[in-house]
């Protein structure tokens, strides 16, 4: 049907305009039609405010490192659309995601015509993912991230060998609740009878629901600081080295390359799943394939310095709890540079809570905007926030190219805000900071 990638890419992104529906009965009835590809996937579940992206990756790294095949989806992308679907964190080809497409397109022409209506973007990518994992290519294991929320994701018609639920935050309140309980509750959804959870939430009342849940569906509770434990040793230019310890194990210097308590987290939530798998399921992992697995992870986007003269960070910090982690990250990594911030975010987002830090950990915070449908203008996020050392560029190149040749020896530019807005920022910085260089 698709003979061009361009076509199926833009016919995907047309079913934008249909928004987000929480529900999964559209993807049941594409299940049902595509054979149940869904059932033949040995997938892991992965839901939470933050950490969603790094803690799968942390273990597909480690997987691999064991010499297994392991495909991901995972969202939003940040250098291609491909990457959303791939393999050992390859993207799948043009010419995959073009036949995927044509064999969707038509359950989603048939799906439009009747009562359950037309579905979106996010519907139409997991379910080719699925049927790319469930009947294209069998892969030993699928590690899947919620998109929003867990309860009435897309992504929640699998069944999978393990649930992880990483950390709780108020984000997504209009649609997922504006309490703790409500948005647990909404996560703790992905929770599947007889299948264990791995979690990282810290709340007491995020604890219960999630303890709750998994009662009611016969599911073990792994909690940390509770079942297993990590201890942050030595935080360096470098990255991070930290222990790990349950009834289990004990490792001791575990290295990772990503900086941050954040990640040190989300590092030990890959481990304990890994020792889950080791133990329950025949995973074959050693510890050397642990420490290498973990060492080599690396995720753009995420505190990632793009350049070192003029030093360059973005960081999609696109929440609250996400803003928090990166002003410690920051301060531990950036302590001793004069730092100006580049900052942009959607509409929905909590901004007062986002903001305010930002401006205790820099010297000026420059608002902009990018192309996205809910992407709040740069204007009006000055107008939220007037500072005498705030300022407004609607176009982020604008922004950037007037702060780029600024930047001494001791003065750092940090970049941060939606992933939306690093995906692009992204590539516009690569090409800008080579320039400079040469």
């Amino acid at each position: 049907m698709f003979t061009l990638y361009e076509d199926a890419l833009n016919w995907i992104h047309s079913r934008l305009k249909h928004g987000i529906k929480p529900g999964v009965i559209r993807m049941e009835w594409m299940m049902e039609r595509l054979g149940h590809p869904e059932r033949f996937i040995r997938a892991i579940h992965v839901a939470g405010t933050n950490g969603k992206g790094s803690t799968v990756s942390y273990i597909r790294s480690i997987l691999q490192e064991g010499g297994y095949e392991v495909g991901t989806f995972t969202s939003p992308y940040i250098e291609q659309f491909n990457e959303r679907i791939s393999v050992n964190g390859v993207p799948i080809s043009n010419e995959d995601m073009m036949s995927l497409a044509s064999t969707i397109k038509p359950l989603v022409d048939e799906l439009e015509q009747t009562d359950l209506g037309s579905p979106t973007e996010f519907e139409v990518i997991t379910a080719m993912s699925l049927y790319y994992f469930g009947k294209v290519n069998r892969t030993d294991f699928v590690l899947y991230e919620v998109g929003l929320g867990g309860r009435f994701d897309s992504t929640n018609v699998i069944h999978p060998l393990l649930s992880i639920i990483t950390t709780i935050g108020l984000d997504h309140i209009a649609i997922l609740g504006d309490t703790i309980e409500k948005i647990t509750f909404e996560k703790a959804g992905i929770i599947k009878s007889g299948v264990p959870v791995i979690t990282g939430v810290h709340q007491k009342e995020a604890i219960k629901v999630i303890e709750t849940q998994a009662k009611q569906k016969r599911s073990t509770v792994y909690l940390l600081n509770r079942d297993f434990k990590n201890e942050a040793l030595v935080s360096s230019k470098e990255g991070e080295t930290f222990s790990y310890e349950s009834d289990r194990n004990s490792f001791i210097n575990l290295f990772i390359t990503m900086k941050g308590s954040h990640q040190v987290l989300n590092a030990s939530l890959a481990v304990k799943a890994i020792e889950y798998m080791r133990t329950y399921l025949s995973v074959h992992i050693e510890e050397k394939h642990i420490r290498n697995g973990l060492e080599q992870m690396y995720w753009i986007g995420r505190f990632e310095k793009i350049s070192d003269q003029p030093l360059v960070v973005i960081d999609g910090a696109h929440n609250p709890e996400g803003i928090n982690e990166l002003i410690k990250t920051v301060r531990s990594h950036l302590k001793d540079y004069s730092i100006t911030v580049i900052f942009s975010a959607l509409e929905d987002k909590k901004l007062d809570d986002m903001v305010a830090p930002l401006f205790e950990i820099s010297d000026r915070v420059i608002f902009t905007s990018f192309d996205f449908p809910r992407a709040m203008s740069a204007e009006k996020l000055y107008s939220m926030f007037p500072r005498e050392n705030g300022a407004a560029y609607e176009d982020f190149r604008i922004a950037i190219d007037a702060q780029l040749p600024r930047l001494g020896e001791k003065e750092a530019l940090l970049i941060t805000g939606s992933l939306y807005f690093i995906s692009e920022v992204r590539h516009y910085l690569k090409q800008k900071v080579v320039k400079l260089n040469n």
